[in-house]
């Protein structure tokens, strides 16, 4: 019994004792080196891609799932409707063939109907605004 009490005690002073003491925390500056490349590369993106919107207008997301099953259904798809453009979108971890781009729900409800047919599982996508 005395054992315990002693031990008991000795444990409490040691705790009061290390949280009373001042603590310092690790201080230190990053430098992130970025390579002028990684720039020009996003540049040229920007370029080459403004007409993907997702905010202000209506898509079809046809697909959900991995790369490379992404990449077949966008190509039958694009086999069998050949007016309608599509693209994927990167979602980690998953890629997203979105299809389509309607000004309004109801020219993309329309759509939608047709591309139901073929892809039972095609859902619309609402723009954010």
């Amino acid at each position: 019994m005395k054992i315990s009490r002693i031990a008991a005690l000795f444990f409490v002073s040691g705790f009061c004792f290390i949280s009373t003491q001042k603590s310092f925390a690790q201080t230190g500056n990053s430098a992130v080196v970025q390579d002028n490349r990684f720039e020009q590369l996003l540049a040229d993106k920007r370029k080459i891609n403004p007409t993907i919107t997702v905010n202000d207008k209506y898509k079809i997301q046809i697909f959900y799932g991995d790369n490379e099953k992404a990449r077949k259904t966008l190509s039958e798809f694009k086999r069998e409707f050949k007016t309608i453009d599509g693209t994927i979108i990167f979602a980690s971890p998953t890629y997203k063939v979105w299809v389509g781009s309607y000004k309004s729900r109801i020219d993309a409800e329309r759509a939608l109907k047709d591309i139901q047919r073929k892809y039972p599982y095609a859902l619309l996508i609402k723009p954010n605004k």
